[in-house]
């Protein structure tokens, strides 16, 4: 079985695989996490307050060409996660979901290539793009779910080879349409995210504005945002104190 034509849009250089490979890119949705929950990610810009249209830039006819779907996001460093647990807590009226992930990033000549493996034979294969600014911030992503991440892993790492990999362990909390992830991330330490999950009709100012009322409630403050993916940080050279 064949990679969908499609699929090379996740990084524009998926060259030739050797065998067939048992993947299909489904239709996208709100990112998964873990099921049955749903996991994700920015144009600060004026010009890219509203959603993009089904046109491409160049106006071309583009068909059956859809819009990806987007996030309003944010992510910070957290020196009391116990304290913050207990507000999220509080927030979502719920304990939270304990989720292990692990995630595989690969070469990608744009945006971010990586494969999430939920530790439980199942995962994501997720590209999205999203600018390296703190505070809150849009990001457009693609997922397509996998039954078989070892034997994908092995494919895309011959394909493309491996930037690197990141093992957490992350809380989730559900309040409204925003995800609060509270994250323990091996070798760099606790960190919170905060996804809000774009409806149709949102700007992205509608999206910072939800994302920075969290932020007063949970007491994260302007000068513990971080900027770039956990993989970007890591390369970084960032580790606890």
């Amino acid at each position: 079985m064949r990679l969908p034509r499609h699929s090379a849009l996740l990084c524009g250089q998926f060259g030739v695989f050797s065998r067939p490979l048992r993947l299909k890119l489904a239709a996208l949705r709100p990112v998964a996490d873990a099921p049955p929950q749903r996991e994700c990610f920015a144009g600060k810009s004026s010009a890219d307050t509203r959603r993009p249209s089904s046109s491409s830039s160049s106006g071309r006819d583009t068909g059956n060409s859809r819009a990806m779907p987007s996030n309003v996001e944010i992510k910070a460093k957290v020196s009391d996660p116990t304290l913050f647990a207990k507000k999220a807590a509080e927030l979502s009226q719920s304990e939270g979901t304990i989720i292990r992930q692990q995630d595989t990033f690969f070469n990608c000549s744009q945006g971010r290539l990586k494969l999430r493996d939920l530790m439980n034979e199942s995962g994501q294969l997720i590209f999205y793009e999203r600018p390296d600014t703190d505070g809150p911030k849009l990001s457009r992503y693609s997922i397509s779910p996998t039954s078989d991440p070892p034997s994908l892993r092995t494919v895309l790492s011959d394909a493309l080879g491996v930037k690197g990999e990141v093992r957490k362990e992350r809380r989730l909390f559900l309040v409204g349409q925003t995800r609060i992830h509270l994250d323990a991330v091996e070798g760099l330490g606790n960190y919170m995210e905060l996804e809000v999950v774009m409806r149709p009709e949102q700007t992205v100012e509608d999206g910072q504005k939800v994302a920075e009322g969290l932020m007063e409630k949970l007491g994260v403050s302007k000068e513990s945002l971080v900027t770039g993916a956990y993989m970007d940080l890591i390369l970084k050279g960032h580790k606890d104190a």
